[in-house]
């Protein structure tokens, strides 16, 4: 279908949203997208799917190579969970043909609540390790003293450099590995499970775990767009406005992140896991129990 100019500019203003918060969490912009497209311009949800992975390769772009000239993004703990996401992705994706995910949208759903909660509890706590220093004040594991995965980063909201130590690379590496997963089964962001990985189980300051999640994503969704293409799914009278909407909002977002107070950036990333869990949540009841939750 052709997009008028207006349809093009509401788009693209959208497309500004989607790469803004995308910019701001870690995440790819999907859940902004794939909904509207599919509500209110009646695209098919598998085009809607290949047009939110170039939301996410676009956002990768502009707001993983700002934060790494910003000199936040953790690049070897990318590359290191990266080897474990990359994985469960291709796997979550040829599972896709033989396995009904219905159950795992619950599964998933849980996760992303549980996360949730977590990310609010943990507010203070981030707070404080962040003016104590704590984040340095941990036993690195084997694996993160071989790969060097320790990291710093100038925090411009309280004018003070953070320095921290990883932990738990075993788990983090697992763990991701299930984000991956999910992300290849239920076609949903990966980024925003990396995220809370990285912060609440591997000892990364919030703000370098969403840099390096930005870093991270490109990766699998320029795999999965180049599918896409050859697939035919990609409209392609979506892409330039999707393209230049996205990367200009993570452009905005990326310039504003760091200056913004982490404990208002936790409450904003637990928001978006309960709206995320609570949509999952609803569709896994729905294929599953033919339950339907208000406003799902």
């Amino acid at each position: 279908m052709m997009l008028d100019v207006a349809s093009q500019l509401v788009f693209l203003g959208l497309a500004f949203i989607a790469g803004f918060m995308g910019a701001l969490m870690g995440i790819g912009g999907g859940i902004i997208i794939v909904p509207f497209l599919t509500l209110v311009f009646g695209v098919p949800i598998k085009e809607a799917i290949a047009i939110s992975i170039v939301t996410v390769v676009a956002t990768s772009i502009s707001g993983g190579s700002s934060y790494v000239e910003q000199r936040i993004t953790n690049i070897r703990l990318a590359i290191f969970l990266e080897t474990s996401t990359t994985i469960g992705a291709f796997i979550g994706a040829l599972l896709v043909l033989i396995v009904s995910g219905q159950y795992l949208y619950i599964v998933f759903a849980l996760l992303a609540l549980y996360l949730a909660a977590s990310q609010i509890l943990s507010v203070k706590k981030e707070v404080r390790k962040i003016e104590s220093n704590d984040f340095a004040n941990i036993a690195q594991d084997r694996i993160s003293r071989y790969f060097s995965l320790r990291g710093d980063y100038f925090d411009e909201s309280i004018n003070h450099r953070v320095d921290y130590l990883v932990k738990n690379s075993a788990v983090g590496w697992v763990t991701s590995f299930f984000a991956g997963l999910g992300s290849g089964l239920l076609g949903i962001g990966g980024g925003v499970f990396k995220v809370s990985i990285m912060n609440l189980f591997m000892n990364v300051p919030l703000k370098a775990a969403v840099a390096t999640s930005k870093f991270m994503i490109g990766v699998t969704a320029a795999t999965s767009a180049i599918l896409y293409f050859v697939a035919g799914l990609l409209n392609l009278d979506y892409i330039a406005p999707v393209a230049l909407g996205t990367m200009l909002g993570a452009t905005a977002g990326t310039a504003l992140m760091n200056k913004i107070k982490v404990k208002w950036l936790k409450i904003l990333f637990s928001l978006l896991m309960c709206y995320i869990g609570y949509s999952m949540l609803g569709k896994g009841l729905l294929l599953v129990l033919g339950v339907r939750l208000p406003f799902v």
